[in-house]
């Protein structure tokens, strides 16, 4: 299903007027000016984090408080050397002198699928994770779990999971006042049948807060054909479609997502920039990059951000959101990863701010909701 529909790629970022903004020249500023450009440095990170904002890729899984895994671990009396919070942190967050590579970047998600024990423990970590979003000032949240991973040690039927975080995360959305809905992952590197359970659950919870399904793992290794079947009956019962690609693989793994897969958005994307075919065919599409640059950073896809391909793509005309992924993982929160962008690439706050417009207009809501944000944001940053 179509979230936009504008005439032509040329008319894009006009139609919304979300032309890309002229580069701050940080590195240009002289000694002299230094106290001025400090001073200005703070007040724009001021201004991102009063700014209201929207997530659309965020895992639940790798959003836990430090202090919830360690109070947690005592009670449960988990096997690991210590219960205090520097002993678990290197376990569960990229730390400076590790190296970054996927296989230690999912290597976290290993060891923090032993918390998951009891509904209690998902029902509190789901809403944590909601107000720590809306803390951050977050207005709309799309969050994603995986019922197989929250599912490992209990065993439990996937809707049971499925209508535990949903139970909580809609009484966490009230008390906090902040928008939220839910994505259901599976793995690719699972087998289909679990894909199949995932869905059911999924379909099941329509009118709990669940919007869409989501394909997530090693794409380079894993392809997507083998959920094809299941993504077309998914697309047919009404969901919205997000999968991770173009990742820790090239093009054609986007394409897969778009062409087999039915995706809506893309999570990740940012291997688009490898090929101008696939940027004018997203451009065209008006399919959406929920691009993670921190996470990037983190699983050894970029070097840096300041190498990072977002502003690429942005001043390309794709369609391009801002997330964290993995808030624990990456040890980020949303202001904080908009404001190291401004500090480490061309970004400007105008253009962070028409990011947040862009994404106002790739939720996964119905027309009549999503224009109604669409509104909200407008007059928020008009």
């Amino acid at each position: 299903m179509a979230l936009l529909e504008l005439a032509t790629s040329g008319e894009r970022l006009a139609q919304l007027n979300l032309a890309p903004s002229n580069q701050l020249q940080f590195d240009s500023v002289s000694k002299p000016h230094r106290r001025i450009f400090v001073e200005a440095s703070h007040s724009i990170a001021a201004a991102i984090r009063a700014m209201p904002k929207i997530e659309l890729h965020r895992h639940l899984e790798g959003s836990w408080r430090l202090k919830s895994l360690s109070s947690i671990a005592r009670e449960y009396c988990l096997p690991i050397d210590n219960y205090d919070i520097e002993t678990i942190r290197p376990h569960v967050q990229i730390m400076p002198a590790e190296p970054r590579t996927w296989e230690n970047f999912l290597g976290k998600f290993r060891f923090l699928r032993q918390f998951f024990r009891s509904e209690t423990i998902i029902k509190r970590v789901t809403r944590e994770v909601i107000a720590d979003a809306a803390a951050d000032n977050i207005k709309y949240m799309e969050l994603r779990f995986t019922p197989q991973a929250l599912n490992n040690v209990m065993r439990c039927e996937y809707g049971e999971v499925v209508h535990w975080v949903c139970t909580a995360s809609q009484a966490a959305a009230v008390e906090h006042n902040i928008q939220v809905r839910l994505i259901v992952s599976m793995n690719r590197h699972e087998e289909v049948s679990i894909g199949e359970a995932v869905l059911d659950a999924a379909l099941a919870h329509r009118d709990h807060g669940v919007v869409a399904i989501d394909l997530a793992g090693q794409e380079a290794i894993y392809p997507a054909a083998p959920f094809s079947a299941l993504f077309q009956r998914a697309k047919r019962e009404g969901m919205y479609i997000t999968v991770h690609a173009g990742e820790w693989a090239g093009a054609n793994s986007i394409y897969e997502a778009l062409d087999l897969l039915g995706a809506d958005r893309v999570g990740h994307g940012i291997r688009a920039v490898e090929s101008p075919a696939l940027m004018d065919s997203l451009v065209e599409r008006g399919a959406a990059l929920e691009v993670c640059p921190t996470s990037n950073v983190d699983s050894g896809v970029v070097p840096s951000l300041a190498e990072h391909p977002l502003p690429t793509l942005y001043q390309r005309g794709i369609y391009t959101t801002i997330n964290t992924d993995d808030p624990l993982i990456s040890n980020i929160n949303l202001s904080d990863q908009l404001i190291q962008l401004v500090e480490h690439t061309s970004l400007t706050l105008d253009d962070l701010k028409q990011h947040q417009l862009v994404a106002s207009r790739v939720v996964f809501l119905p027309p009549h909701e999503r224009a109604l944000l669409v509104t909200q944001f407008e007059q928020w940053f008009s």
